[in-house]
């Protein structure tokens, strides 16, 4: 049986920062669920663009070019190649749209990449 996917449920579900998890599919793409606080690590996605968009909190996409300011209910795509890095200086709920095996990380690697889990 189809059900809605519920975002405050599936984010009542996990407290770990920068962790991504799957809560939906669209053809080839994953939608996810993070909580952010704090800066991430610069970076780009070569191959595919990445949407953000703020479920509650702050988030500030910083860009090369200038900063990108998101409040709840607000949406950014990053274009693909262009480097970015997420921050949020209070804890902040996002939902995250790119094609699915997309590493947090894009090109940099290192101790913060991970995997999205499925959260069901």
């Amino acid at each position: 049986m189809a059900e809605a996917v519920n975002l405050v449920e599936k984010l009542a579900q996990f407290s770990d920062l920068w962790s991504q998890k799957k809560v939906a599919a669209l053809n080839d793409y994953d939608v996810k669920l993070a909580k952010v606080k704090g800066e991430f690590v610069w970076h780009t996605h070569e191959d595919t663009d990445e949407l953000f968009l703020v479920v509650s909190g702050r988030l500030t996409i910083q860009l090369r070019d200038g900063d990108v300011v998101l409040e709840p209910g607000e949406l950014y795509v990053v274009p693909r190649g262009v480097e970015h890095c997420p921050l949020a200086e209070e804890e902040t709920a996002i939902l995250l749209l790119e094609p699915a095996g997309t590493l947090n990380t894009g090109d940099v690697g290192g101790p913060r990449t991970k995997a999205a889990e499925n959260l069901g």
